[in-house]
C-alpha cells in the first residue's frame, strides 16, 4: 500500500496542479461561448485540434524518453543535456519550415484569410516544446511546488490577456477612440486575440522555467541520443495516433459535415468542441493520473509486488472515474450552463458517450505500462494505430450522415477497442492481477444508474426532482462501492484510520 500512497502523493501534487491549470483554462469556455458565435468558436476548436499534431512532432517523444533514461543517477545530467539539445534543434528546424509555409496550412484549416493565426500557433507550440523537458525535470527532481506555480501562473496569464483583449480593449476604444490602444489593437481581428493570449502564456511559462531550461550543458551524447530516439520514435507514432483519436475528428467534421439551412459545418465543430469540454472532470482526472503515474510506474517497476500495486491503482482509478461520470451526468442540468451559448446545448446528448470514451482512455493509460516497462513501445504504436484506423474510417463513413454524433461514437469505439486490446495483449507479456470482472460491473452499474435517472427525469422535466434523484443515486452508488471495497479503503492513508 505504500506504493499507492506514493502515487497518491505525486498525483495530488502534480496532478492537482495540472487539474487546477486546466480547470482554470476551461473556465474560458463559458466566456468564449458567450462572446463568439458557434461558427467562430468552431475556428478556435479547429486550430486547437491542429496544434497537438505539431506538439507531437516538436517534442518527438523526448519527455517520456527522459523519464525512461534518467532513472540512472550517474547519467541523469547527460540525459538532460542530450534531450534538451535535441528539443532545441528540432523545434528550431520545424518552426522555420512551418513559418515559411503558413498560407498552405491556413488554407488546409479553412483560415486562408488569417494566415497569421497559423504563425501564432507555431510559436505557441515552439515555446511549449522548449518547456517540456524543464517541466519533466521538475517532476523527476520532485519539485511539485514550482511545477504547480508555473503551470497555474501561465494559465492565469492566459486568462488575463484573453479578457484584456476581448473585453477591456474594445471598451477603452469605445470610451476614447484616440486611446493608446488604437495604435496596435484591431477590433476586427476578434478570435485572433485568443491565440495571442495563449502565445503570451507560453512565453511567460518558458521564462518562469528559465533556470531549468538553461540548466543543461552544451554536451551532446550521440550514442545516448540514438538510444533515446530508438525508444521514443514509436512513441511519436503513438502520439500521432493519440492525437488522431483525440482531436482529428474536429478536422474531419469540418471537412466532411454537410452545411444545412440552420447549421454549418463550422457550427457543428463549435457545438462538438463545446460539449466535449463537459467531459472535463474525467479528462482532468485522467490527466492528473497520467502526470503522477508515469514516473511512479517506472520507479515501482523494480518492486517484487509491483503487479499487485498496479492492480490496486487500477481499482481505485476506475472507482473515481465512475463517481465522476455520475457526478456529471446526474447533474447535467447544471453542468450545461458551462456553455453559455444555448444553441450549443443541442449537442448535450453526446456527453455521456464522450465521458465513457474518456474513461476507457484513462484505463488504457493505466494498462499501457506493460509495453513501456518492457521497452516494447512498438506494440503500443500498433494499438494506437488500430484506434486511429477506427477513428478515421468510422468518421469518414458516418460524419456525412450523423454529423458530430459520429465523432462521439467513433471516440467511444476507438478508446474502447484500445483498452480491450491493451489488456489482452498486455496480460501475455506482463501479467497484472486486475479485477476486471468487478471493475466492469462498477462501470455497468454506473451507466445503469444514469439511464434510470435519464428515463425518470425525461418524463417529468422537473429540475428539483432531477437534483434529488441524482443525489440519491450518487449516494447509493458510493455506499455500494464502499461496502464492497471497505477492506481496501481501510488500508488507504489518512482516511483509512477513520473506517472501523
Amino acid at each position: 500500500m505504500s506504493g499507492v500512497k506514493s502515487l497518491a502523493s505525486q498525483t495530488m501534487w502534480y496532478g492537482v496542479s495540472s487539474i487546477a491549470a486546466r480547470f482554470i483554462n476551461y473556465l474560458l469556455t463559458p466566456y468564449l461561448t458567450y462572446n463568439f458565435a458557434k461558427e467562430v468558436y468552431g475556428d478556435i476548436t479547429v486550430l486547437y485540434a491542429a496544434i497537438p499534431f505539431l506538439t507531437v512532432l516538436f517534442t518527438h517523444g523526448m519527455e517520456t524518453a527522459y523519464f525512461r533514461f534518467s532513472n540512472n543517477q550517474d547519467r541523469r545530467q547527460s540525459v538532460y543535456n542530450t534531450s534538451s539539445l535535441s528539443m532545441i534543434l528540432v523545434t528550431a528546424l520545424l518552426s522555420v519550415f512551418m513559418l515559411f509555409n503558413t498560407q498552405f496550412f491556413a488554407n488546409l484549416l479553412e483560415m486562408g484569410k488569417n494566415p497569421e493565426f497559423i504563425k501564432i500557433a507555431v510559436l505557441i507550440v515552439a515555446f511549449d516544446a522548449l518547456s517540456a523537458i524543464p517541466f519533466a525535470k521538475l517532476r523527476q527532481d520532485g519539485r511539485p511546488i514550482k511545477f504547480a506555480l508555473v503551470r497555474v501562473g501561465g494559465i492565469l496569464v492566459n486568462i488575463f490577456f484573453t479578457y484584456f483583449f476581448i473585453s477591456v480593449c474594445p471598451k477603452m476604444l469605445a470610451q476614447n477612440p484616440d486611446s493608446w490602444i488604437r495604435v496596435w489593437y484591431n477590433p476586427t481581428w476578434g478570435v485572433g486575440y485568443v491565440f495571442l493570449a495563449n502565445l503570451i502564456q507560453s512565453i511567460v511559462t518558458l521564462l518562469l522555467l528559465g533556470k531549468e531550461f538553461l540548466g543543461f550543458q552544451w554536451r551532446f551524447n550521440p550514442t545516448l541520443w540514438k538510444e533515446m530516439m530508438i525508444y521514443s520514435l514509436p512513441l511519436i507514432i503513438v502520439g500521432f495516433g493519440g492525437i488522431i483519436n483525440e482531436t482529428f475528428d474536429r478536422l474531419m467534421l469540418m471537412w466532411l459535415a454537410k452545411d444545412g439551412p440552420n447549421m454549418s459545418a463550422k457550427g457543428q465543430v463549435g457545438i462538438y468542441g463545446a460539449c466535449y469540454k463537459l467531459s472535463i472532470l474525467i479528462t482532468l482526472a485522467v490527466q492528473a493520473f497520467k502526470m503522477g503515474a508515469e514516473p511512479f510506474f517506472f520507479k515501482e517497476a523494480g518492486n517484487k509486488n509491483a503487479p499487485q500495486t498496479y492492480a490496486r491503482v487500477m481499482k481505485f482509478f476506475v472507482i473515481v472515474l465512475c463517481l465522476m461520470f455520475l457526478g456529471v451526468m446526474l447533474f447535467i442540468d447544471y453542468w450545461k450552463h458551462f456553455i453559455q451559448n444555448r444553441e450549443m446545448w443541442a449537442g448535450l446528448g453526446i456527453v455521456p458517450v464522450l465521458l465513457l470514451a474518456n474513461m476507457f482512455l484513462g484505463i488504457y493509460y493505466n494498462l499501457s505500462i506493460w509495453y513501456k516497462l518492457g521497452n516494447q513501445t512498438k506494440k503500443g504504436a500498433y494499438i494506437t494505430l488500430i484506434g486511429s484506423a477506427i477513428t478515421v474510417v468510422f468518421n469518414f463513413i458516418f460524419i456525412p450522415l450523423w454529423g458530430y454524433w459520429a465523432c462521439a461514437w467513433a471516440t467511444f469505439l476507438c478508446y474502447g477497442s484500445m483498452m480491450v486490446i491493451s489488456y489482452v495483449w498486455g496480460q501475455k507479456h506482463y501479467r497484472v492481477p486486475y479485477a476486471w470482472k468487478k471493475l466492469t460491473a462498477y462501470i455497468v452499474i454506473a451507466v445503469v444508474a444514469y439511464l434510470i435517472h435519464f428515463g425518470i427525469t425525461s418524463l417529468t422535466g422537473s429540475l428539483v426532482l432531477s437534483t434529488i434523484l441524482g443525489m440519491v443515486l450518487l449516494a447509493l452508488y458510493a455506499a455500494f462501492i464502499f461496502k464492497i471495497e471497505k477492506a481496501e479503503f481501510k488500508k488507504l492513508p489518512v482516511i483509512g484510520k477513520y473506517i472501523k
